[in-house]
């Protein structure tokens, strides 16, 4: 009775181990499912577009107070607070980093309806 004992531990702990070795499998299996459909960018690509949006956020002006909505609040021992800064310019920071992408680039117009 001992020895099934063991036998029967001993074949569970060795189907533990082939279970956590095929579930680490099927995540690096969905993990390279879920690239598939992802377009290419190789390297050097990447790095133009990194230059952009580093060059886009530096030109923009993030000390201009003209940049955000501030609400305040009236403390309880009558202190004014700003209770939340609200920033309002993300279209002027996109606009410039998105312009520099597509001049460091020969955009392909690949939208079109394939199934035509």
């Amino acid at each position: 009775m001992n020895e099934s004992k063991e036998l029967l531990e001993a074949t569970v702990k060795g189907l533990q181990d082939k279970l956590e070795q095929l579930q680490t499998e099927l995540n690096v299996k969905t993990l390279q499912l879920n690239d598939v459909n992802k377009p290419k960018l190789n390297q050097s690509a990447l790095e133009i577009i990194y230059d952009c949006v580093t060059e886009g956020i530096e030109e923009f002006d993030f000390s201009d107070t003209e940049n955000y909505d501030f609400e305040y609040e009236l403390d309880y021992d009558g202190r004014i607070n700003t209770n939340s800064i609200e920033f309002n310019s993300c279209d002027y920071v996109r606009e410039p980093i998105i312009r520099l992408i597509e001049n460091k680039f020969n955009i392909i117009d690949d939208t079109e309806d394939e199934s035509v």
